[in-house]
């Protein structure tokens, strides 16, 4: 209804519906980018509810602990998605401690010198050994945000890794001087981290990265893709924004997106478009950890900014409804000091909560067959 303020939904999809009217697409604004040939629908940011286009990955049954059955046990015919949903673990989150075997195992090294993630020789994915645990005793229904274009500007950057909750995820735009330290110090923090994946964004200043590009070869983006990959190490996958040429070609994406599922790592995908994508699509086929949003919480036509888009999306989430699994989402914005501020205080706010559990972005994967039958090869991935 015009004149209330709203927030976006997150666009996790379960089954494509297309009867479904599109979320908003503010975030292109936000980003810079003009997808003129992209085909998205806009929707209106100032509705009465946010918007829902498909199913949360969380309206899926939650599967049996994967430890508990054996590896050469098949898939279950109607399980064709789930959340990622690993065995309850007590005490406070932090990272997994794979030996130093399989730690070293994690890293290839080049002909040519490049030091590139891949999946260790007893079958850890760095999706999983570099990904944050949480708690899953915690309220079912799960808020998240992640901070996309790290690094652009350092000051801010000291702030997201200093100020913000350990559970915020942090997106580090590959061209970042000195990177590998500030992966590092990141992770010494307490975030779960990830790249983003070189577009033609000119948002995104890539300083000496050249990004996937429609007009080269496949074999010159997997080049490019694997540039980036050697700018660090500790993350657990790659960030996309959907309104780039390239994320929108099935054909242009599929060799970039079996390099990433060959090395073990997993993709993000911000995008406000109902439907499946191609990309979705690819991530189910090849077995790669996925997962999607289109809110974009630091997009201001609220007037009560941040904070309170922030709100609605939490209320969002945590609404219930008897007929209806807990809900789960997360948010996008970018590292403003206006938005690394309002998280804080936000957060501050809401200890002692209990109508939802604010969680990593890993709490938010979706992990189809395939990409449970590549999981299952090293059990100790779904270890608490």
């Amino acid at each position: 209804m015009p004149g209330e303020p709203s927030s976006r939904r997150v666009a996790l999809v379960a089954k494509p519906r297309p009867d479904r009217r599109g979320l908003v697409a503010a975030y292109l604004l936000v980003l810079g980018l003009i997808a003129g040939t992209a085909g998205v629908a806009f929707g209106d940011l100032r509705g009465a509810a946010p918007q829902i286009v498909d199913s949360a990955v969380a309206a899926s049954p939650p599967p049996p602990a994967v430890e508990t059955l054996p590896a050469t046990e098949p898939e279950p015919a109607a399980a064709t998605l789930q959340s990622l949903s690993l065995p309850r673990r007590t005490g406070p989150a932090g990272f997994r401690t794979p030996s130093p075997e399989d730690v070293a195992g994690l890293i290839e090294t080049t002909d040519d010198g490049l030091r590139l993630p891949r999946i260790s020789p007893s079958g850890w994915m760095p999706w999983m050994a570099y990904a944050r645990r949480f708690d899953q005793a915690g309220a079912p229904a799960r808020l998240g945000l992640l901070v996309i274009n790290v690094g652009v500007n350092e000051a801010t950057m000291r702030r997201a890794i200093d100020d913000l909750p350990a559970e915020v995820s942090l997106a580090f735009v590959p061209s970042t001087p000195d990177l590998p330290r500030w992966l590092a110090q990141a992770r010494a923090s307490g975030h779960e981290t990830y790249l983003m994946m070189p577009t033609d964004d000119p948002a995104v200043a890539e300083r000496g990265i050249r990004p996937i590009e429609v007009t080269v070869d496949a074999a010159e983006n997997v080049r490019r893709l694997r540039a980036t990959l050697a700018r660090g190490e500790g993350y657990v996958g790659l960030v996309i924004p959907a309104a780039d040429r390239a994320a929108q070609s099935e054909a242009v994406m599929r060799p970039v997106i079996a390099e990433i599922a060959a090395r073990g790592l997993a993709l993000i995908e911000i995008n406000p478009a109902p439907g499946v994508t191609p990309i979705q699509r690819l991530t189910a086929e090849l077995g790669v950890g996925y997962a999607r949003s289109s809110d974009v919480l630091d997009y201001k036509l609220a007037g009560d900014g941040v904070g309170g888009n922030i709100d609605r999306l939490a209320a969002w989430v945590a609404e219930t409804a008897p007929d209806r699994p807990p809900r789960h989402a997360f948010g996008v914005m970018q590292p403003e000091d206006e938005a690394i501020t309002a998280i804080a205080a936000w957060f501050r706010g809401q200890q002692g909560t209990t109508a939802l559990s604010f969680v990593p972005i890993i709490g938010h994967f979706e992990c189809r067959d395939a990409c449970m039958a590549r999981l299952r090869a090293q059990p100790a991935q779904l270890r608490p």
